[in-house]
């Protein structure tokens, strides 16, 4: 897809969504599908869809709790939900989370934007905690700059303070940024904030009637580098 578009420029850094992004929120039911069996996949669309549903929800209330915390409340609704009774396998599949797969072209993908001189960083709403997790699992932390929390700010992706997290700390103008998200409303989101975006489309969303618009839209992070000159 990206392979026919032109390259964006003047692109200084380039800032990555964590779940769903460069990490595989679904491989922690599916590491439990031993137990699970055919619910893991129902699973993790409605654990995904609460815990999204709990940050935009806490953010309009104010009622801030990490996304630790969120990711928990979001599993037990699910579990509930599925009639799952089992506080054995709720356990496992929170620990799963903290080391979910990384997708197979973001190592090799960071290290060409590195090779290029650009900056790279994490902006997501995960805890410190959860990140450094998973960024040490993946075995990418030589990779990045810096790896963001919402946290640092104490309010949810969308609102403006994250992405401006983002400009602060990296040092350049939001128009220099590549943020990448496979997430439309995150995409969006940062577009209508002033970045420039590449929406990694996996899992086939149609587009969104939001303000901003992705500047290019890929299926996989491995298109990325030469659309932004790496």
């Amino acid at each position: 897809m990206a392979a026919s578009l032109p390259p964006l420029q003047g692109i200084r850094a380039c800032v990555f969504d964590a779940y769903g992004t460069l990490f595989d929120y679904a491989s922690a039911a599916a590491g439990c599908r031993d137990t699970l069996g055919d619910k893991f996949e129902r699973l993790t669309a409605l654990w995904r869809e609460k815990q999204l549903q709990y940050t935009w929800l806490r953010a309009l209330e104010k009622r801030h709790a990490d996304f630790w915390q969120v990711t928990g409340d979001a599993l037990d609704f699910s579990l509930e939900t599925l009639g799952v009774d089992n506080p054995t396998l709720r356990d496992r599949l929170m620990e799963l989370y903290l080391t979910l797969d990384v997708f197979p072209e973001v190592p090799a993908m960071l290290a060409r934007l590195k090779a290029a001189g650009l900056q790279t960083a994490i902006l997501s709403n995960g805890s410190p905690a959860m990140l450094r997790s998973a960024v040490a699992g993946a075995k990418v932390g030589r990779l990045l700059d810096a790896v963001l929390s919402v946290e640092e700010v104490g309010v949810y992706k969308p609102h403006p303070r994250v992405y401006q997290l983002a400009v602060d700390r990296l040092g350049v103008p939001s128009s220099t940024i590549a943020f990448q998200s496979s997430n439309a409303w995150d995409a969006y989101a940062a577009s209508a904030f002033g970045m420039r975006v590449v929406w990694c489309n996996r899992y086939g969303q149609r587009a969104e009637r939001l303000p901003g618009k992705p500047d290019r839209e890929i299926r996989s992070l491995a298109e990325l580098p030469a659309l932004v000159g790496a």
